[in-house]
């Protein structure tokens, strides 16, 4: 066993199984310890600017790999016209610097502020290092090893699908360069702390508003004489 096995064979279960577990404990016996604790009356400038950024950034980059996971022959068949895929390239290069400024701006107030720092938890911390991370190594690859959407189809979505259906292939991302390797890592390492962060009620607030029992709402008004 190598280490290319453990961080991309078995640790992304060890992920998988922290998140899920975790988020319905949390969920379920510790329904109070979900909350966005939301800093903004703390300082509102550079929150308005960064959560902008980073959430926006962010999902929109996570959505173009979330398709290229569902469809890449689809993306191959965008990408087979020049204009379209330079269209592709920079828009997610774009979108990747957009969530990297974001994270950053984020991170240094946490730091700089003393109020947000005082309300703030080693795991806020530990979040926002690990999503800047994300966005420096997704940045880094677009730069230096190009045309990703190309390659993603043919090496990373049967990477996940592998992982997904449980027959882990890790040795696809044996040959890959360093940055693209932490870009995969540090995507298992988000799943992993994400449901020990504030984070979570993005799954648990949703999730519970759809699983919480009917309500019936008895307006009482007194008569009119």
């Amino acid at each position: 066993m190598n280490w290319n096995t453990i961080l991309f064979g078995i640790f992304p279960y060890i992920a998988l199984t922290l998140a899920v577990v975790v988020t319905a404990y949390r969920m379920v016996y510790r329904p109070f310890s979900v909350s966005a604790q939301s800093s903004q009356l703390l300082e509102q400038k550079r929150l308005f600017y960064g959560s902008i950024a980073m959430h926006w950034g962010l999902v929109l980059v996570l959505l173009g790999h979330l398709l290229a996971l569902l469809i890449p022959k689809g993306l191959l068949l965008w990408n087979a016209v020049p204009l379209r895929l330079y269209l592709l390239e920079i828009t997610g290069l774009g979108l990747g610097l957009w969530a990297l400024v974001g994270t950053w701006v984020l991170l240094t107030r946490r730091l700089s502020v003393a109020r947000v720092r005082a309300a703030s938890t080693s795991m806020d911390y530990v979040v926002l290092v690990v999503i800047l991370v994300s966005a420096l190594s997704g940045v880094l690859t677009a730069l230096f090893y190009r045309y990703g959407s190309f390659w993603f189809p043919a090496v990373m979505t049967p990477y996940l699908w592998s992982i997904l259906t449980l027959q882990p292939r890790p040795e696809l991302l044996a040959d890959l360069p360093f940055w693209t390797q932490l870009h995969v890592f540090n995507f298992w390492v988000f799943l992993a702390v994400f449901p020990f962060s504030r984070l979570v009620h993005i799954i648990t607030v949703p999730l519970g508003y759809v699983l919480r029992p009917w309500q019936i709402v008895i307006w009482v008004r007194k008569l009119a004489r």
